[in-house]
């Protein structure tokens, strides 16, 4: 019976590209450590160290995790294929049935081979983590704020398509309209692997709704991500004499909604000047060991990142968040675009990125490496 070569064309696209998954992620090698963990997980003294019990069994769980996907895509690969060689040799018309779905397997695991393959680039030691986002008004004033917190609605929604959960650790107000600075977590399997992606300086180009001769306004707002990371994976403590605590009452709303007592908490982390503040909880004790998870998390980033010399890649050697430093421009007026300036992605349905559509940025940018290397100008439909 005859394929259309368009479907045999797919199927063996499918197997290339499934090929250089599985060398991409050793998979044979991955294999053979999963057997070894699990002979020793069977082993009757194998709870004997609860400790090093756990580690093996968290180890175990990372290994199927990253290859079980691909192992169950490539046994339905296997099947497609056999079912297409008896298809092949049956006579016209005695296999319609199975043909179209051939045909409909085809393309519908193309799509879920593009979702595998940029999992498989989520690799670094804490892309798995929780990402703690942060979101900091630049040039641009009264502007500056109402773009930072419309970013904040952006990445919220994004958080909510990926089922995603948010909880906001610090919020200020801006002068006028929008925030100065918000501090948030987001949480779920891969937060930070993805988030990541979203660091550096993102500039905003309309006409402002502030201006009443209604002129076009240019604005910017920085944006920094930690991976939230376990205590227990982290080799080193901050001391209290290297901290300056201040605690003070949170902001609200007012009226009834006023904390009158002092349970919001700062934490300035003296060698490395990081600050920061948590106002979520109404217990300072809470508040205390937020925060603090925080601080270790940032620390721990700028000890990895040798005194942040990869942001200032982001954020330029001054670290300004201005003009030349970003990394994504959102276009409003007079002609609408948002283009991602390392990887060139680009879309004129700025609706639909401002509601939270930014995988296809993300996933480009995990594409390309990541801030090693550029890729030519990608346009997305829509």
């Amino acid at each position: 019976m005859y394929i259309p070569p368009e479907t045999r064309d797919q199927i063996e696209e499918i197997a290339k590209r499934a090929a250089r998954l599985g060398k991409f992620l050793d998979l044979s090698v991955r294999q053979k450590d999963l057997a070894r963990h699990e002979h020793r997980m069977s082993e009757s003294d194998f709870w004997d160290n609860q400790t090093a019990a756990q580690k093996v069994i968290a180890e175990t769980n990372r290994i199927k995790a990253i290859i079980n996907p691909t192992l169950a895509f490539n046994q339905r690969l296997e099947d497609l294929r056999i079912l297409a060689e008896l298809v092949q040799d049956a006579p016209d018309g005695s296999a319609d049935a199975e043909l179209a779905e051939i045909t409909a397997s085809a393309t519908r695991m193309l799509a879920e081979l593009d979702a595998l393959e940029i999992t498989s680039f989520l690799t670094g030691p804490h892309d798995k983590c929780n990402a703690i986002v942060s979101l900091k008004a630049g040039a641009g004033g009264t502007e500056a704020c109402d773009w930072a917190d419309m970013l904040f609605r952006l990445y919220t929604r994004w958080a909510e398509r990926q089922g995603y959960a948010v909880e906001i650790e610090d919020l200020q107000d801006g002068d006028g309209a929008g925030i100065s600075t918000v501090t948030f977590r987001i949480e779920g399997t891969n937060a930070y692997g993805y988030a990541k992606a979203e660091r550096g300086v993102h500039r905003l180009v309309r006409i402002s709704p502030f201006d009443a001769n209604a002129r076009r306004h240019t604005s910017f707002c920085a944006l920094d991500v930690v991976a939230e990371i376990d205590d227990d994976e982290l080799d080193f403590d901050i001391k209290e004499e290297e901290l300056r605590i201040d605690v003070f009452r949170a902001s609200g709303k007012g009226g009834q909604h006023v904390n009158r007592t002092e349970s919001a908490v700062r934490f300035t982390h003296l060698p490395t000047g990081i600050v920061v503040t948590c106002q979520r909880e109404r217990s300072q004790i809470k508040n205390r060991e937020i925060a603090m998870k925080i601080l270790k998390s940032r620390v721990y980033e700028k000890m990895q990142d040798e005194k942040r010399a990869e942001m200032e890649k982001f954020y330029g050697e001054k670290g300004e968040i201005g003009w030349g430093n970003q990394i994504r421009s959102y276009v409003f007026q007079p002609y609408q675009m948002v283009k991602d300036l390392r990887t060139g992605v680009e879309t004129a349905n700025v609706q639909a990125v401002m509601d939270g559509e930014i995988d296809a940025f993300i996933n480009a940018w995990l594409r390309s490496g990541g801030p090693r290397h550029r890729n030519k100008d990608i346009k997305v439909e829509g």
